[in-house]
């Protein structure tokens, strides 16, 4: 065990694993084609299940008739959103920082009252072939009332812009950034589902007596993680009310408390066996729940096990990107390089249900540097697309590009070296992050810059 010490610069260290390479532990398995993916389950009369999905990005469903595709010669279970039982849409803390809200997790699973994204699940059925199910599908009718849909963050908070939820409640704490949801009859009128802001010191006095100020806005897109893997399971509700599912997932005890919560079962009846995961980037994670109640409510319908494994273009239609962003920066500055202030608005698009990584964005951008002054606001937007998933750091590295490009600009303003500018400003043990966050322990931000510094390579014309 490396013991602690406080300027410890670790490439004058040597360890047992990193600087070697060893040997991965699951490498064979993966090149003999031994290793198990969620794709890979056969259980014993096992049925193909395939999941409809809605056409519109936003239309209110008024009635869905799926007589034709029970009737269907090897068609053995049919469902739709009023077979999941209806559960709480109080948000529920998971500990360490995570929290759900099952009220809008179950209809992301599946669609009731409305269709949120082209792409959202209306219903879904399992025969004894692949193709029979597909032709089922084509059977289903559904009577949908299409609705204007708001696909941006910008379109979303307009006065008049169609409203997504219309018992959403706007929260101010991150305690609820999965969404509050209000009474019956609560009228929310609003896709705005959480607004925080952090400040520290006087930002406004501080820009007037700046040197230098830097204002600029930011767009960015939605990406997927695009993982090589599809989604995929197979779920089997036996005769004693107990539910298996083998899947591909990062969180395979968080996956077990969602799908007891989603069915409205014990948790103890359920058994999640994980197998290899074929890429996640966190979208395998908490929210990663998609297939496994549907397919456990077809094998309840059906009596036997039913596997269901997403297309490459139902991944992407019906599972979660990073958000999309837009983001307003203006950042001031001391002559001598000294940060003097920041004032930001980080806009993220949840997608159709709130709780996109707007808090970690926001908290993670200015965490880097020391800055007296202080005032960032995030806003959790609620869009007609699919419902935003972690992805690598969730929320920091559109933040960080943010704000990163206007230090980036205003070093150059003031004719110093970027690096040099970071260095002036950089948060170090003992430092307060801004915007009263947490004082730092050692963190090997300057020694960092230090090294990238002094490498060759960054020296080179």
């Amino acid at each position: 065990m490396t013991t602690y010490e406080p300027n410890m610069v670790l490439a004058e260290k040597e360890f047992s694993v990193v600087g070697t390479r060893p040997i991965r532990h699951d490498g064979a398995d993966k090149v003999t084609g031994r290793a198990r993916y969620s794709a890979d389950s056969f259980p014993a009369g096992y049925l193909h299940g395939k999941i409809l999905r809605s056409p519109y990005a936003h239309a209110r469903i008024k009635s869905i008739d799926t007589s034709k595709a029970l009737a269907y010669p090897g068609v053995k279970s049919v469902m739709t959103g009023a077979d999941l039982p209806e559960v709480s849409a109080e948000v529920a803390d998971l500990e360490e920082g995570a929290a759900v809200n099952y009220g809008f997790y179950s209809r992301n699973v599946m669609a009731r009252e409305k269709a949120l994204y082209v792409g959202h699940a209306i219903a879904a059925v399992a025969a004894i072939d692949p193709h029979i199910a597909e032709e089922a599908l084509a059977l289903i009718e559904i009577d949908y009332e299409v609705l204007t849909p708001v696909l941006t963050a910008e379109d979303a908070l307009k006065d008049d812009a169609p409203v997504l939820h219309d018992r959403l409640l706007t929260q101010s704490s991150v305690l609820f950034r999965v969404g509050g949801w209000g009474d019956e009859g609560t009228a929310g009128s609003t896709n705005l589902a959480l607004k925080i802001i952090s400040q520290e010191g006087d930002v406004d006095k501080a820009f007037a007596e700046s040197d230098v100020v830097v204002e600029r806005q930011f767009r960015t897109k939605a990406v997927h993680q695009g993982y090589i893997e599809p989604q995929a399971t197979t779920a089997f509700w036996n005769e004693d009310g107990k539910v298996t599912a083998w899947c591909s997932t990062q969180q395979l005890f968080a996956f077990r408390d969602h799908i007891s919560a989603l069915l409205d079962i014990p948790v103890g009846d359920v058994t999640v066996v994980p197998l290899e995961i074929g890429g996640g980037f966190g979208g395998k994670g908490q929210g990663g729940v998609y297939l496994e109640p549907v397919a456990a409510v077809l094998s309840k319908k059906s009596g036997s096990a039913v596997k269901i494994t997403m297309t490459r273009a139902e991944v992407f239609m019906g599972t979660g990107p990073t958000s999309g962003t837009a983001m307003e920066i203006k950042l001031g500055a001391s002559k001598d390089g000294k940060l003097t202030a920041v004032k930001a608005t980080l806009t993220f698009e949840a997608g159709a249900f709130p709780g996109s990584p707007v808090a970690g964005g926001s908290r993670t951008m200015l965490g880097p540097y020391v800055i007296p002054n202080a005032y960032v606001e995030g806003l959790d937007v609620v869009t007609n697309v699919q419902k935003s998933s972690a992805y690598r750091a969730p929320g920091s590295p559109a933040s960080a590009f943010a704000i990163e490009t206007a230090i980036d600009e205003i070093a150059e303003k003031l004719d110093i070296d970027p690096i040099e500018f970071r260095l002036l400003n950089a948060a170090e043990e003992g430092t307060r992050q801004p915007a009263n966050g947490p004082v730092y322990r050692k963190i090997g931000l300057v020694e960092t810059l230090e090294a990238a510094k002094n490498h060759p390579h960054y020296a080179a014309d």
